[in-house]
């Protein structure tokens, strides 16, 4: 894998000046065809991500939020531009390999969980590392400490049907970081929650954060993006505005919150 790029900004800490860019996006276009239109999803993005950053993206319907998830997220390839991730140009890869990096470099977690109803959450945090190829005895090592640090050991047995919405989006963070990921791609992950299990998530994400994973959120919910530290927002495919923002601490609200909790709880 290529060396991540570094680079100075004057913004940071004087004891730690270099920060690793991880995504960079130079005038990333995407264009679909509709019968005889085209819509360019991606109008030309450029945008810089610092390893460790947490950011929120926004945008109204339609506005390129998605299609640069997807981009970011190498589920799909741009119609023109670079994009550099820790430094490699991922934008011309195959399928295979960007299944490979999504594999090794990228962690998912979606609105609706994604898990599978008929095993275990032991068993769906497990399933990256069989793709993987990761030996047994590994895998269950590994998924099991990634279910108790999203607070959900005494839970791995459980099917999804027997957790509540909370714990199953818990255990789809579990899964995301399994693979020991560079980033974490949260798609509306809170969209499926009630306000006091959606602070929850967000408390869980941000200690994530804390602990030097890097984070993208996509939403629609300006409550939600308040627990970034920056803020871009799109429309008609371009960057409308990218902004610094000092983030509320969501343990804190979470602790202050006096709405009624999710049934079945926060379980350890």
């Amino acid at each position: 894998m290529a060396k991540p790029r570094e680079r100075f900004d004057g913004n940071c800490n004087a004891s730690d000046p270099w920060l690793t860019v991880l995504i960079e996006t130079r005038d990333l276009r995407k264009d679909y065809t509709l019968g005889d239109s085209v819509v360019h999803a991606l109008a030309g993005v450029s945008v810089s991500i610092d390893q460790g950053e947490f950011v929120a993206v926004m945008g109204p319907s339609g506005s390129g939020k998605s299609t640069f998830m997807n981009m970011v997220g190498c589920l799909d390839r741009p119609s023109g531009g670079t994009y550099l991730l820790a430094g490699e140009d991922v934008a011309g890869k195959t399928a295979d390999e960007l299944a490979a990096v999504r594999n090794e470099r990228i962690g998912f977690v979606f609105q609706q969980f994604n898990l599978l109803p008929r095993t275990s959450a032991q068993e769906n945090v497990e399933l990256p590392l069989v793709y993987a190829g990761v030996p047994g005895p590994e895998r269950h090592k590994r998924a099991a400490a990634k279910l108790v640090e999203v607070g959900l050991g005494s839970r791995a047995q459980h099917h999804p049907a027997q957790l509540s919405g909370g714990q199953q989006q818990r255990v789809a963070i579990a899964r995301a970081l399994v693979n020991d990921p560079a980033l974490i791609l949260a798609d509306e992950p809170t969209g499926a929650l009630d306000s006091r299990t959606s602070l929850e998530i967000m408390a869980l994400l941000q200690a994530l954060n804390r602990g030097g994973m890097t984070i993208i959120v996509v939403t629609h919910e300006q409550d939600i993006a308040r627990y970034a530290g920056r803020l871009i927002s799109f429309r008609d495919g371009r960057v409308k505005s990218d902004l610094r923002q000092t983030p509320r601490d969501a343990a804190a609200d979470l602790a202050a919150y006096d709405g009624p909790a999710e049934a079945g709880g926060m379980a350890a």
